[in-house]
Parts: structure tokens; sequence; C-alpha cells
């Protein structure tokens, strides 16, 4: 696989080291590591998204759900059996995991819920007042305004 050195393009930039770790973390993708748990991201509605998890044999308690700037940390640990079991198949993956999302700019985190092995997590865009587009008036003149001046 070939890698590109953008080194050059972050000399001469301000406040683009953010986008340099999300190249450097996409470079380095663990293929086993995006296969557990299987995900789904769906957009509800213009402003609002949906992460809904598969953690079969999870609780709530043994989830840990963390915002952190931009970033969506989502970590599993399950607790400790007090007594060994003897299996004759496991198919269902009790191992710990933890996944994590780029969030972008004034996306946060609305809500969580588990049910039925689906951890489902609401996100929200909410863009500041400031940063909104706005229309300006344009004030136009009733009449053509006549400058006096002075004669010498």
């Amino acid at each position: 696989m070939r890698t590109f050195d953008l080194t050059p393009l972050f000399r001469s930039s301000v406040g683009y080291d953010r986008l340099s770790r999300l190249m450097d973390s996409a470079s380095r993708v663990d293929e086993a590591q995006l296969a557990y748990p299987p995900y789904n991201i769906e957009q509800a509605s213009e402003d609002s998204y949906r992460i809904t998890m598969a953690v079969a044999g999870f609780t709530d308690a043994e989830i840990t759900i963390t915002a952190q700037e931009n970033q969506l940390v989502v970590t599993g640990k399950p607790a400790k059996d007090e007594q060994p079991k003897s299996y004759l198949h496991r198919g269902i993956a009790g191992r710990a995991f933890e996944r994590r999302f780029e969030l972008a700019d004034h996306i946060r985190v609305t809500g969580a819920s588990l049910a039925n092995g689906l951890l489902s997590i609401d996100l929200k865009r909410e863009v500041p007042e400031a940063m909104k587009p706005r229309t300006i008036a344009i004030n136009g003149a009733t009449s053509p305004q006549v400058l006096e001046s002075k004669a010498a």
C-alpha cells in the first residue's frame, strides 16, 4: 500500500492538526478490530443521527460511553464469571471491545439506550447561532441625496 507524506501541506497551515490525526488513524486500520462489534450509523433527520451497535451478552453496567472533544469512545468489558462454564459450542463473542468514532464539529450525544442486545446512541448537530447563515437586509435609499458644495 502506498503511504502519503502530507507534511509539506501542514508546514504552512494552522489548526489542521486534527485532519492529520484523522488521516494517520485511517492509514493504520486494523481489519479485525473493525469487525467487532458490528454497528450501523443512520441519519434520523437533517440534524440527528443514531449509532446502533450489536452488543449481545453485555449489560448496561459493562458498557461505557465517553464523549470528549470530537471523539466518541464506546468500551465494553464483560464481567468475570464466578463459576467457569463448559461450552459445547461458543458462538457469541463475549470479549472486551473499544470502538472509536470521530465526530464532526457541533455534534453532541443526546442519549443512549440498550435494548434486545442493541446499543443505540443518539447524536444531534447543534450549530451555534453565530455560525448559522443569516440574511442581510439591504437598506435602499428612498430618494437620492444631493450633497451641497460651497462655491469658491
